[in-house]
Formats: structure tokens, C-alpha cells, sequence
């Protein structure tokens, strides 16, 4: 063997090792940025939850209490749990009626029906606006005076159904998740119909054949392979309803009116961190707090859910 080929076949595994090395420093500025707006920011409201506040300015440090007088004092043990409850139905709503409908969409569309790249576009579309958009073009729909709802029912001499949607305690906060319904339903019809398109086609024609029709068919066959599907979307509305944060802050402000009717637990830390905008005093340490258990909170439940996805995968 020559010597140049001897030279040159050992350059080639240190060319290679040279590529290797640079292939790892390529995640590194997307490190960087999920470093300095995720990890730096957790770290920092973790700190901060340890220490008394006045106003901006850091205190000395108490340990849990900002955490004891966020549940055992008043008036931010009743509004937190105000918040939480809120919370809690908005999963709930939007598991029923966004999921729901986004399914019963998505078999239609599993039937190949016609002009079906049209529907998905269309049911989609909202999904690309943003939700500070679509709170403030809600918000004029919803107006007692001149919203084109308001206007609808009038025409349509319905007029005994006409009210303040965003006014009234009763109504404000289920106005601002039917919206947000509308606004994820694309979305969940996009997870569903992948759902029901990896099922092999010859299961669903077997049952088909051995007399499976409609709802037999969904309830024992569609349903149970469906399950990854239906799992990540519940772990996905878990999270979107508890961090529900930008449509009600554009729909309603930071001080959850009326009568804290549409306060969510994102909205509540906003007002005790930084303040309400009507001259509420900051309270970063509780605020802190409130954001150290609502993470807590929302990565246990997810990291339950997932395993369940995980065991459910692993059983099929």
C-alpha cells in the first residue's frame, strides 16, 4: 500500500470526528433561547417566592411563607381557589364541546366527503389568527349595543336573549371559552382525523362485515384505537385551560370582571406580580408563588396523563 493512501485513510476518520464535534453545537443556540425565556425565568420566580417584597423592591427572606398566606390568607386564599375553579371548568367545557364537536368533524371527514381539503383549511383557519386578534374581534361581536350577535337575535325576534354576554357574572366567563372553543376546534379535528386515518382500513371493513355499524362501530373499534389520539389531546386542552391567559386578558382585562367572574389562575398571578392597571399594588413574592404551584401542578397532572399514554401504547 502506497503511502498516500495510508495518509489519506487516516484523514478521513478525523474528518469525520471534526464533523461529529460540529454537529453538537448546533442545538446550542436553541439551548441558549429556551435557557434565557424558560429555565431562567422558572429559577427566578422560584427564588423569588422565598423572599418578602415590598412593591419591586426584594425583602428579606421568608422561606414558605409566601406560599402558607397564598392559601391560608384572605383575600388570596379565596381568589385563588375562585381561579382554580374557573380553571377546572374551563377544561371541563372545552373537553366537551371543543373536543366533541372537533370529533364528530372529524369522522365526517373521515368519510372522504367531498370538498374535504376545503373543510380542513376552513375549520383550521381560525387557528392561524392570533388570540389577541380573535379576543378583541369577540369582544365587538359580544357588545350589548351594536355586536352582531345582539343584532342576529334581534332579527331573528329572539330579542328576550339579547343581554351584556360579557357583563353579566353568569355568562362572561362561559362566553370567553365557547370562543376559545371556536378558536381549538380546528386544531383538535386535525389530531382526531390523523387518529382515525392510522387505524388500518381492513379492521374497520372486517367489523363492517361482522355487522359493526355506527355508533358499535365508533364506541367498540374507532374509540379504543383512537386512544393515543384522544390522550394527547386531552393532555393538551389540560394544559391550554390552565395557563388560559391571553384570550381572557383580551377579552376582559387583568382585574377578571365582572366580579372576578373570568378570573383564571394565569390572570390572577398577572395581577399579583405586576399589578392590576388600576392601581394594585404588586405582590411579587405571592405572584411568585402562585406561579412555582400552578407549574407544579400542570407538569404532575401531565406527566400522569403521559403515562397513561405510554401504557395504553404499550398494551395495544
Amino acid at each position: 500500500m502506497q503511502p498516500e493512501t495510508i495518509t489519506a485513510e487516516v484523514k478521513k476518520p478525523n474528518v469525520k470526528k471534526r464533523r461529529g464535534w460540529k454537529i453538537h453545537l448546533l442545538p446550542i443556540p436553541a439551548l441558549v433561547i429556551y435557557g434565557l425565556f424558560i429555565v431562567y425565568p422558572l429559577l427566578a420566580a422560584l427564588t423569588y417566592s422565598f423572599f418578602d417584597w415590598e412593591g419591586i423592591k426584594q425583602g428579606a427572606f421568608i422561606g414558605l411563607g409566601n406560599y402558607k398566606d397564598l392559601f391560608t390568607l384572605e383575600p388570596f386564599r379565596g381568589m385563588f381557589w375562585n381561579a382554580f375553579g374557573h380553571n377546572v371548568l374551563y377544561f371541563v367545557i372545552q373537553m366537551i364541546i371543543q373536543n366533541g364537536i372537533a370529533f364528530v368533524l372529524a369522522l365526517i371527514l373521515y368519510q372522504k366527503i367531498r370538498g374535504m381539503e376545503f373543510f380542513k383549511i376552513a375549520y383550521f383557519l381560525p387557528r392561524l389568527l392570533s388570540v389577541i386578534v380573535v379576543g378583541f374581534l369577540w369582544k365587538l361581536i359580544l357588545n350589548p349595543n351594536f355586536g352582531a350577535l345582539n343584532i342576529l337575535l334581534g332579527k331573528f325576534g329572539l330579542e328576550s336573549l339579547q343581554k351584556a354576554w360579557l357583563g353579566d357574572p353568569d355568562t362572561a366567563l362561559i362566553a370567553i371559552i365557547l370562543v376559545n372553543c371556536w378558536f381549538g376546534v380546528g386544531f383538535a379535528v386535525l389530531i382526531f382525523l390523523a387518529g382515525l386515518q392510522a387505524i388500518p382500513h381492513e379492521l374497520i371493513e372486517a367489523a363492517r362485515l361482522d355487522g359493526a355499524r355506527g355508533l358499535t362501530l365508533i364506541r367498540k373499534i374507532m374509540l379504543p384505537l383512537m386512544v393515543p389520539s384522544l390522550m394527547i389531546m386531552t393532555v393538551l386542552t389540560f394544559i391550554q385551560s390552565f395557563e388560559a391567559f391571553e384570550l381572557v386578558y383580551a377579552m376582559q382585562g387583568s382585574q377578571g370582571e365582572p366580579y372576578r367572574s373570568t378570573d383564571t389562575l394565569a390572570v390572577y398571578f398577572y395581577r399579583l406580580a405586576f399589578g392590576g392597571g388600576s392601581g394594585d399594588s404588586t405582590a411579587v413574592g405571592l405572584g411568585s408563588a402562585l406561579a412555582v404551584v400552578l407549574f407544579i401542578f400542570i407538569a404532575s397532572i401531565t406527566a400522569v396523563l403521559l403515562k397513561v399514554i405510554n401504557r395504553k401504547q404499550i398494551d395495544m
